[in-house]
């Protein structure tokens, strides 16, 4: 049986040893993960974190492989078919996120999270694979008569969380979010086919939420990460306004033309295809096209990006006053000569929110020495059921004097 290891900085070495799982990682449409990146522009805060979607893939199959074996240890059925299957899925899970992951998600492709374009390429890639991830998509959506298998890869408590809490700590420098995942799969286990936590892990899970909390606000809600990624919004947003077939200087030559000029075609494996040849690469090199763009608006945003001259963000618990916005409208308008409709690309509002635990999508269960298993908020633990399970919102003024 062929047999590779995988040198990761994170976990040592990832073993790779069926053909499946080769097949899927040779293939173009994951080989592009190495040029997503995982957490797009937070590197412009903490300089390490440069690592990519097939950093964090690997990463989780690593942790899906651990987890098999846990489980397997403790009696759970699952049968080889079973184990490559879902070690496919959590290879793929992230297959669907285009260029810079989460901050340009339904800029291009309105209405279609990853998670849906992930189903799609799993699809192409069934076809190609002459029905070899029929299971894989089967657990993937949920569909399996073993749903604790859905839940390694898409829960509360799955191994995708484990790998990106645990890798953009480590490339961050952020140590807020080491989690302890190693522990917390010793602690899984299986009980009326549900994924359950046994007893001692209670303060393993407690530590993953709060690391979890902690990352949301520190790093990836963090006010010049989120300046940084509005800034490449309002770019595309811009372009998309402004996009015209006989303006020279606004085609890319890649995939984002078909994208970023209005697409009316019904053809979605020319979707697909268009989707899948675009990467980070591509827009950055667009941005440093785009930065010589005549429009003000344009030319300034991706100037400003490249220079990291980024919008002036400020977080609080209420809404900025309609006084405050108009003030500082009135004040860009000034400095870079707009008119007043342009002035919502330099200065505008929104709203960021986690929740950190939430029950109405997925409980985290704590099997006790009896067998009877309860919700971790319902256990008498106040950090978690009064704070963790409580949404935080903050309302952002962006702004560029």
């Amino acid at each position: 049986m062929k047999r590779k290891i995988i040198n990761d900085p994170v976990y040592g070495f990832i073993t790779i040893n069926h053909p499946l799982i080769f097949q899927i990682i040779a293939h173009p449409f994951y080989q592009r993960l190495r040029r997503i990146s995982q957490m797009a522009l937070a590197q412009l805060v903490y300089p390490g974190a440069t690592h990519t979607r097939l950093h964090h893939s690997l990463g989780a199959y690593h942790l899906m492989c651990n987890a098999i074996s846990e489980l397997r240890g403790k009696g759970v059925s699952i049968t080889d078919e079973e184990e490559i299957a879902v070690k496919a899925a959590i290879l793929l899970h992230d297959v669907g996120h285009g260029p810079f992951s989460h901050a340009l998600e339904n800029v291009l492709i309105q209405d279609l999270h990853h998670e849906e374009i992930s189903l799609k390429i799993m699809q192409h890639l069934n076809s190609e694979f002459n029905g070899a991830l029929d299971l894989t998509i089967e657990i993937f959506t949920n569909k399996y008569h073993k749903p604790f298998l859905h839940q390694l890869i898409s829960g509360q408590l799955d191994v995708d969380r484990m790998d990106y809490l645990t890798r953009d700590s480590f490339y961050s420098g952020v140590s807020e979010g080491v989690i302890g995942y190693d522990r917390l799969i010793k602690m899984l286990c299986v009980h009326n086919n549900q994924l359950v936590v046994e007893e001692k892990g209670i303060y393993s899970v407690e530590k993953f939420l709060v690391a979890r909390r902690q990352m949301y606000w520190q790093v990836y809600l963090h006010k010049t990460v989120l300046s940084a990624e509005m800034m490449l919004v309002k770019i595309m947003e811009r372009v998309k306004e402004i996009y015209s077939a006989n303006d020279e200087n606004l085609k890319t030559g890649s995939a984002l033309d078909f994208f970023l000029s209005g697409y009316k075609s019904s053809d979605q494996q020319l979707i697909l295809d268009n989707f899948c040849s675009l990467d980070d690469h591509d827009v950055m090199h667009a941005v440093k096209a785009w930065s010589k763009h005549p429009d003000i608006v344009l030319g300034t945003l991706c100037k400003n990006l490249l220079k990291r001259v980024l919008y002036k963000t400020k977080f609080q618990a209420l809404p900025f006053s309609e006084e405050l916005i108009k003030e500082k409208q009135e004040a860009a308008i000034k400095t870079h000569h707009l008119s007043k409709e342009l002035a919502g690309y330099f200065v505008f509002t929104g709203e960021a929110s986690n929740t950190t635990y939430q029950k109405a999508d997925e409980t985290i269960n704590i099997l006790f020495k009896d067998g009877s298993t309860k919700d971790i908020t319902s256990i008498d633990n106040a950090l978690i059921s009064q704070n963790l399970s409580t949404p935080v919102k903050k309302f952002y003024i962006c702004s560029l004097g």
